[in-house]
Protein backbone atom coordinates (compact mmCIF):
# COMPACT_ATOMS: atom_id res chain seq x y z
CA UNK A 1 0.00 0.00 0.00
CA UNK A 2 1.27 3.49 -0.89
CA UNK A 3 1.93 5.64 2.17
CA UNK A 4 0.36 9.09 1.93
CA UNK A 5 1.61 11.88 4.21
CA UNK A 6 0.80 15.54 4.75
CA UNK A 7 2.68 17.74 7.22
CA UNK A 8 0.74 20.99 7.81
CA UNK A 9 2.77 23.57 9.78
CA UNK A 10 0.95 26.31 11.70
CA UNK A 11 3.86 28.77 11.67
CA UNK A 12 7.63 28.87 12.01
CA UNK A 13 10.34 26.88 10.30
CA UNK A 14 13.04 27.99 7.87
CA UNK A 15 11.01 30.94 6.58
CA UNK A 16 11.56 32.71 9.91
CA UNK A 17 14.85 31.26 11.08
CA UNK A 18 16.98 28.27 10.16
CA UNK A 19 17.34 27.39 13.85
CA UNK A 20 17.59 23.70 14.66
CA UNK A 21 15.51 22.68 11.60
CA UNK A 22 13.47 20.32 13.80
CA UNK A 23 10.33 20.28 11.67
CA UNK A 24 12.33 20.15 8.45
CA UNK A 25 14.23 17.12 9.75
CA UNK A 26 10.91 15.47 10.62
CA UNK A 27 9.58 15.98 7.10
CA UNK A 28 12.76 14.55 5.55
CA UNK A 29 12.59 11.54 7.91
CA UNK A 30 9.34 10.45 6.24
CA UNK A 31 11.31 9.50 3.13
CA UNK A 32 13.52 6.44 3.36
CA UNK A 33 16.28 7.72 1.08
CA UNK A 34 19.81 8.94 1.70
CA UNK A 35 19.29 11.93 -0.60
CA UNK A 36 15.58 12.78 -0.86
CA UNK A 37 14.41 15.10 -3.62
CA UNK A 38 12.43 18.07 -2.33
CA UNK A 39 10.75 20.82 -4.35
CA UNK A 40 9.78 24.20 -2.88
CA UNK A 41 6.70 26.01 -4.23
CA UNK A 42 6.82 29.66 -3.06
CA UNK A 43 3.83 30.89 -5.10
CA UNK A 44 2.01 32.42 -2.11
CA UNK A 45 4.91 34.82 -1.52
CA UNK A 46 5.14 35.76 -5.20
CA UNK A 47 8.23 33.54 -5.63
CA UNK A 48 10.13 35.61 -3.05
CA UNK A 49 13.88 35.28 -3.61
CA UNK A 50 14.94 35.43 0.06
CA UNK A 51 12.38 32.74 0.91
CA UNK A 52 13.84 30.51 -1.80
CA UNK A 53 17.36 31.16 -0.52
CA UNK A 54 16.35 30.11 3.02
CA UNK A 55 14.79 26.95 1.61
CA UNK A 56 18.03 26.00 -0.13
CA UNK A 57 20.06 26.78 2.98
CA UNK A 58 17.80 24.67 5.19
CA UNK A 59 17.32 21.54 3.13
CA UNK A 60 20.83 21.47 1.70
CA UNK A 61 21.99 21.03 5.30
CA UNK A 62 19.71 17.96 5.50
CA UNK A 63 21.36 16.20 2.56
CA UNK A 64 18.46 16.79 0.19
CA UNK A 65 18.44 17.34 -3.55
CA UNK A 66 16.71 20.72 -3.68
CA UNK A 67 14.79 22.57 -6.37
CA UNK A 68 11.89 24.99 -6.68
CA UNK A 69 9.13 26.02 -9.07
CA UNK A 70 8.57 29.62 -10.20
CA UNK A 71 5.30 30.92 -11.61
CA UNK A 72 6.30 34.57 -12.01
CA UNK A 73 9.15 33.91 -14.40
CA UNK A 74 9.32 31.16 -17.02
CA UNK A 75 7.67 28.04 -15.65
CA UNK A 76 9.01 24.56 -16.32
CA UNK A 77 7.03 21.44 -17.19
CA UNK A 78 5.12 20.89 -13.97
CA UNK A 79 3.97 17.29 -14.02
CA UNK A 80 7.39 15.91 -14.89
CA UNK A 81 8.98 18.01 -12.14
CA UNK A 82 6.48 17.28 -9.36
CA UNK A 83 6.16 13.54 -9.99
CA UNK A 84 9.94 13.11 -9.81
CA UNK A 85 10.08 14.43 -6.23
CA UNK A 86 10.00 12.70 -2.85
CA UNK A 87 8.71 15.77 -0.98
CA UNK A 88 6.82 18.91 -1.95
CA UNK A 89 7.03 21.91 0.41
CA UNK A 90 4.62 24.84 -0.05
CA UNK A 91 5.53 28.21 1.41
CA UNK A 92 3.35 30.75 3.19
CA UNK A 93 1.77 33.94 1.92
CA UNK A 94 -1.46 34.76 0.09
CA UNK A 95 -3.43 31.50 -0.13
CA UNK A 96 -6.15 32.81 -2.43
CA UNK A 97 -3.70 34.13 -5.01
CA UNK A 98 -1.61 30.96 -4.76
CA UNK A 99 -4.56 28.67 -5.44
CA UNK A 100 -5.76 30.81 -8.34
CA UNK A 101 -2.35 30.55 -10.02
CA UNK A 102 -2.14 26.82 -9.35
CA UNK A 103 -5.57 26.13 -10.81
CA UNK A 104 -4.79 28.09 -13.95
CA UNK A 105 -1.71 25.89 -14.44
CA UNK A 106 -3.54 22.69 -13.34
CA UNK A 107 -1.00 22.26 -10.55
CA UNK A 108 -3.85 21.32 -8.19
CA UNK A 109 -4.46 18.20 -10.28
CA UNK A 110 -0.76 17.37 -10.51
CA UNK A 111 -0.33 17.69 -6.73
CA UNK A 112 -3.30 15.37 -6.17
CA UNK A 113 -1.67 12.77 -8.42
CA UNK A 114 1.64 13.20 -6.58
CA UNK A 115 -0.05 12.78 -3.19
CA UNK A 116 -1.82 9.63 -4.36
CA UNK A 117 1.54 8.32 -5.58
CA UNK A 118 3.02 8.70 -2.11
CA UNK A 119 4.98 11.93 -2.50
CA UNK A 120 5.04 13.74 0.85
CA UNK A 121 3.02 16.98 0.85
CA UNK A 122 4.09 19.64 3.34
CA UNK A 123 4.08 23.36 3.97
CA UNK A 124 3.48 26.24 6.33
CA UNK A 125 0.53 28.62 6.74
CA UNK A 126 -0.87 28.85 3.18
CA UNK A 127 1.11 25.67 2.56
CA UNK A 128 -0.65 24.06 5.54
CA UNK A 129 -4.29 24.91 4.90
CA UNK A 130 -4.17 24.35 1.14
CA UNK A 131 -4.46 20.56 1.58
CA UNK A 132 -7.81 20.79 3.42
CA UNK A 133 -11.32 21.25 2.02
CA UNK A 134 -11.34 24.80 3.37
CA UNK A 135 -8.98 27.10 5.23
CA UNK A 136 -9.13 30.25 7.36
CA UNK A 137 -7.08 32.82 5.46
CA UNK A 138 -5.82 36.38 5.91
CA UNK A 139 -5.40 36.78 2.14
CA UNK A 140 -7.84 39.71 2.36
CA UNK A 141 -6.52 42.94 3.90
CA UNK A 142 -9.47 43.77 6.17
CA UNK A 143 -10.77 40.45 7.50
CA UNK A 144 -10.26 36.73 7.85
CA UNK A 145 -12.24 34.62 5.42
CA UNK A 146 -13.04 30.97 4.72
CA UNK A 147 -11.47 29.82 1.47
CA UNK A 148 -12.09 26.73 -0.64
CA UNK A 149 -8.85 24.74 -0.87
CA UNK A 150 -7.62 21.52 -2.53
CA UNK A 151 -9.69 19.03 -0.53
CA UNK A 152 -7.07 16.31 0.01
CA UNK A 153 -8.13 16.28 3.69
CA UNK A 154 -11.67 16.72 5.02
CA UNK A 155 -12.45 19.71 7.22
CA UNK A 156 -11.50 23.34 7.78
CA UNK A 157 -8.04 24.32 9.03
CA UNK A 158 -6.64 27.44 10.65
CA UNK A 159 -2.88 28.12 11.02
CA UNK A 160 -1.18 30.62 13.37
CA UNK A 161 -3.98 29.94 15.86
CA UNK A 162 -2.07 31.23 18.89
CA UNK A 163 0.11 33.71 17.00
CA UNK A 164 -2.46 36.11 15.53
CA UNK A 165 -4.98 37.43 18.06
CA UNK A 166 -7.94 37.70 15.67
CA UNK A 167 -7.97 34.02 14.73
CA UNK A 168 -9.36 32.39 17.89
CA UNK A 169 -12.36 34.76 18.29
CA UNK A 170 -13.11 34.51 14.58
CA UNK A 171 -13.18 30.70 14.64
CA UNK A 172 -15.13 30.59 17.92
CA UNK A 173 -17.76 32.93 16.47
CA UNK A 174 -18.16 30.79 13.34
CA UNK A 175 -18.73 27.69 15.47
CA UNK A 176 -21.08 29.43 17.93
CA UNK A 177 -23.24 30.65 15.05
CA UNK A 178 -23.22 27.15 13.48
CA UNK A 179 -21.60 28.58 10.37
CA UNK A 180 -19.08 25.74 10.61
CA UNK A 181 -19.25 22.54 12.66
CA UNK A 182 -15.60 22.44 13.68
CA UNK A 183 -12.13 23.71 12.87
CA UNK A 184 -8.70 22.09 12.93
CA UNK A 185 -6.44 24.59 14.68
CA UNK A 186 -2.66 24.51 14.27
CA UNK A 187 -0.56 26.65 16.59
CA UNK A 188 2.69 28.30 15.55
CA UNK A 189 5.73 26.06 15.92
CA UNK A 190 3.54 22.98 15.69
CA UNK A 191 2.55 20.81 12.76
CA UNK A 192 -0.18 18.31 12.04
CA UNK A 193 1.05 15.07 10.47
CA UNK A 194 -1.79 13.44 8.55
CA UNK A 195 -1.58 9.86 7.30
CA UNK A 196 -3.60 6.64 7.26
CA UNK A 197 -3.41 6.50 11.07
CA UNK A 198 -5.11 9.88 11.47
CA UNK A 199 -3.80 13.15 12.92
CA UNK A 200 -0.67 13.55 15.05
CA UNK A 201 0.76 16.75 16.55
CA UNK A 202 4.44 17.50 15.97
CA UNK A 203 5.61 20.09 18.51
CA UNK A 204 8.80 21.89 17.50
CA UNK A 205 8.38 24.90 19.79
CA UNK A 206 7.43 25.39 23.43
CA UNK A 207 4.65 22.84 24.02
CA UNK A 208 2.70 23.89 20.93
CA UNK A 209 -0.47 22.04 20.00
CA UNK A 210 -2.91 21.05 17.27
CA UNK A 211 -6.55 20.39 18.09
CA UNK A 212 -10.10 20.37 16.78
CA UNK A 213 -12.51 23.01 18.06
CA UNK A 214 -16.18 22.04 18.06
CA UNK A 215 -19.45 22.81 19.86
CA UNK A 216 -21.24 20.52 22.26
CA UNK A 217 -24.19 21.61 24.44
CA UNK A 218 -23.46 25.22 23.45
CA UNK A 219 -19.90 24.96 24.75
CA UNK A 220 -16.77 25.26 22.60
CA UNK A 221 -14.58 22.21 23.25
CA UNK A 222 -11.11 21.09 22.18
CA UNK A 223 -10.05 17.65 21.00
CA UNK A 224 -6.26 17.45 21.02
CA UNK A 225 -4.38 15.42 18.42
Amino acid sequence: MISQNIVAIGGGGFGRSLGNLKIEKYIVSLVNKKVPKICFIPTASGDNDLYKLNFYRAFSKLNCETSHIDFFSRTEELEEKILSQDIVYVGGGNTKSMLAVWRDWNLNLILKKAYENGIVMSGVSAGAICWFEKGITDSYAKSLEILNCLGFVKGIACPHFDEEKEREPYVNDLIKRDFINSCICIEGYSALHINKNGFKTINFGDNKKCFKLYKENNNILKKFF
